[in-house]
């Protein structure tokens, strides 16, 4: 007997794919709904289908677009569990297509949720879905959460200003000139987002959380900070910046840093990804909540450039570019402390391993198109790049 259904929107994808292999691994049926699209699939090594040849055969599969009348609706036969990850991916392109991106994100979640909300409920009042996991992003964050140095007092900064910028003053500071020291940002962090695809995701998190209430389906919405591993899309250069700083080392190319490459981040495996959504759906606890997915260690945007040249063998340094782009952030690291309490989830794989990981895939995988100068040309030509 299996613990339930689950569909997963985006289920062909980098992370989706490996919620996949989780989920079969723990006993439940699952379903893949996804459309397949060219820049985050055209790498990869397909079957007649056109389906990747990395998903797994156990699952049952269907090619469509949430979007399209009646497809989302024939896709919940028999469905138990939802974990929506479907969504067009990237910051910077988010500020270009903006209404691609609102329609694919917000759009498409609406969708979702309204179909939800006219399901009949079973003989008992309950919902046939028991339970559903959307992916959010840590982007909506903004700026991390910081603390005033010498003070120990915490706050949490606007986004730098233009001006500020323009002197290639990186880092943050008070009003009063005392400098802000990055410290782990926690899910109470006031929300600033400074993108469209950030906003989309806070919509995201927001819309399935009161849905989730009304409907008395438990939900919970996790907060990704940066994913890596195998099964990334290696050409998409709007993809993670391991992805892209890989594409760009493999074509013996330096990886193209912004600003001093000082920043810092976190990076988290996919597989911790996809075990904190499997651990979730699997639970019994009544939550509806968001949580960060993340390392919880920080690591500069140099460090991952170095790393990712040694694993590959390549003596290329990274090209320190002294540009910003227009609503990046300078620091933002997860206290993944909330999810630990919670539901017991926290990262197995130190950064190190991870990479050693991901490196080892991409000798398998097609070499990929370096594209970056594309990304380049639309963020300069749009004024998103000084």
């Amino acid at each position: 007997m299996t613990k339930g259904h689950v569909l997963v929107t985006g289920g062909a994808g980098f992370i989706g794919s490996h919620l996949v292999d989780y989920l079969l691994g723990r006993g439940f049926e699952v379903t893949v709904l996804d459309c397949l699209l060219d820049q985050v699939h055209g790498d990869a090594e397909k079957d007649a289908q056109g389906w990747p040849v990395y998903l797994n055969k156990k699952a049952k599969r269907i090619k469509g677009n949430i979007l399209d009348d009646g497809v989302f609706e024939a896709s919940l036969t028999g469905i138990t569990h939802l974990a929506h990850l479907a969504a067009s991916v990237g910051v910077g392109q988010s500020m270009t297509n903006i209404v691609e991106y609102t329609r694919n994100n917000t759009m498409a979640a609406a969708v979702i949720l309204e179909v939800l909300s006219r399901m009949p409920l079973d003989a008992d009042g309950n919902h046939p879905i028991k339970r559903m996991v959307v992916a959010s992003s840590m982007s909506i964050y903004g700026e991390g959460e910081y603390e005033i140095e010498g003070t120990g007092d915490s706050t949490a900064p606007e986004l730098r200003s233009h001006e500020q910028l323009a002197e290639r003053s990186w880092e943050l500071f008070t009003g009063d000139g005392a400098k802000l020291i990055p410290i782990p940002t926690t899910e109470k962090k006031l929300l600033q987002p400074a993108s469209i695809y950030a906003v989309n995701k806070r919509d995201h998190e927001e819309m399935f959380l009161s849905v989730g209430r009304a409907l008395n389906i438990p939900t919970s919405a996790l907060r990704l900070f940066n994913a890596y591993g195998s099964r990334q899309a290696l050409s998409n250069p709007y993809t993670g910046v391991a992805a892209i700083f890989i594409s760009r080392l493999l074509n013996d190319q330096p990886p193209m840093v912004f600003e001093d490459g000082e920043q810092k981040r976190d990076f988290v495996h996919v597989m911790d990804v996809a075990n904190a959504f499997a651990t979730i759906l699997e639970s019994d606890k009544r939550v509806w909540d968001v949580f960060n997915v993340g390392s919880g260690k920080s690591i500069t945007v140099n460090d991952i450039a170095r790393t990712l040249a040694r694993l590959l063998q390549k003596n290329i340094a990274p090209d320190i570019l002294q540009k910003y782009r227009v609503g990046d952030i300078r620091h933002c690291f997860a206290d993944i402390s909330k999810i630990r309490d919670v539901f017991g989830v926290t990262p197995q794989r130190d950064f190190e391993e991870g990479m050693a990981e991901l490196i080892e895939w991409v000798k398998t995988a097609k070499k990929p198109v370096d594209k970056t100068a594309v990304s380049m040309a639309e963020l300069s030509s749009s004024k998103l790049m000084v």
